[in-house]
């Protein structure tokens, strides 16, 4: 396992690949999850691309940091990680707030993003009210509490199977996600709104969302491709707020797809 301090906060990341020999894709996870939601992905993608991916603050393996943390503050850890690793110019990845991180990314560090892949994310999500309701349900019952409707919001039906045993893993993943993490990552997106700074963004730009995604609805996340000149929209089939979980093999597809119009392009 790999470990840095950066910003204050201890970051566990991974790398797959060597950063120097091949293009390099950076995948930030969603809301209560870790990196692991990304590893069927970087397996089909791992060929071609050299791979980073890493638990954002409060998430998995790495530090809460602070009480209070802003989407900016979690870009920082991303450039510094990044930074730390002399990797420059890296396709960036990122999952609903992850998403929000990519986009902040670009705002604040330009010279580190090649391209922008937003999956199931958009330039504002959610409304301050239902971010401080979320709050208070996890500081007041955990994330237990709030479990069964998160996953109606993540995972389609027939992935929420009682025989399916990765839905019980990722139920698991969820409710071992540290309370205080969560709320402040919660806190994060609450005020993070890049409504104006979707419409500079310059670099290319991919945004894609489950057909049946119950946290950014494909209207959302179309209305962000919108606002950015240029960019692409995907919806993936029979997927949920999380495809790199229900569809790995099309969200892959698409992912690689656009990739490849970067070299052509080049």
């Amino acid at each position: 396992m790999r470990f840095v301090t950066v910003n204050r906060v201890t970051i566990h990341h991974e790398i797959i690949g060597d950063p120097a020999k091949k293009p390099v894709l950076v995948f930030i996870n969603s809301l209560g999850t870790d990196f692991r939601i990304w590893h069927d992905v970087a397996d089909r993608l791992r060929h071609a691309f050299a791979i980073v991916l890493y638990d954002m603050r409060g998430h998995g393996l790495s530090d809460i940091g602070g009480e209070a943390s802003s989407i900016e503050d979690h870009a920082d850890d991303l450039s510094g990680l990044l930074d730390h690793l002399s990797i420059g110019r890296a396709v960036i990845c990122g999952l609903s707030v992850g998403g929000l991180i990519a986009q902040a990314l670009y705002q604040r560090r330009p010279d580190l993003v090649r391209a922008l892949v937003l999956c199931a994310t958009a330039h504002k999500i959610g409304t301050p009210d239902m971010w401080n309701g979320r709050i208070r349900a996890v500081e007041e019952g955990g994330i237990e509490g709030i479990l069964d409707a998160v996953m109606e919001r993540w995972f389609t039906p027939a992935f929420r199977s009682p025989e399916n045993a990765a839905y019980a893993g990722y139920r698991t993943m969820l409710v071992r996600q540290p309370v205080a993490g969560y709320a402040a990552t919660c806190t994060a997106i609450r005020d993070a709104d890049y409504t104006a700074a979707a419409a500079r963004i310059a670099v290319p730009t991919l945004c894609i969302v489950g057909d049946q995604d119950g946290s950014t609805p494909p209207d959302l996340v179309r209305s962000t491709a919108t606002l950015i000149l240029g960019s692409r929209f995907e919806i993936i089939a029979d997927a949920g707020h999380i495809p790199c979980v229900e569809q790995p093999d099309a969200l892959s597809e698409t992912i690689s797809t656009f990739l490849l119009t970067l070299d052509q392009e080049a």
